[in-house]
């Protein structure tokens, strides 16, 4: 049944091989809406039943997903640390008083 919205490996490969810049806007619409049902329909086929080029997508597609989400959690992190500098800095030099 979810193999239907699975996506093949070469439509993977060669979506993520064009760089976003180079896609259009309806482009990268297609590719984001292609993807998210291509991992709905990963995570609710059974393991079994996946072939050896599924499990192996899967797993890389999962890799990928997990470095996105810890890249984003250290980027959040520079960005309030940088933002508590700024605002040590300011304070320090008496910019942030209320008059």
């Amino acid at each position: 049944m979810s193999d239907a919205l699975r996506q093949s490996t070469t439509d993977k490969a060669a979506s993520s091989l064009k760089p976003d810049s180079q896609k259009s806007t309806l482009e990268s619409a297609g590719d984001s809406v292609k993807s998210t049902a291509d991992s709905v329909a990963g995570s609710v086929q059974p393991s079994g039943e996946k072939s050896a080029t599924q499990k192996a997508s899967d797993s890389v597609s999962g890799g990928s997903k997990d470095a996105q989400n810890q890249g984003s959690s250290m980027l959040g992190q520079a960005q309030e640390g940088l933002q508590n500098a700024a605002n040590s800095a300011s304070d320090a030099l008496g910019l942030n008083k209320k008059a």
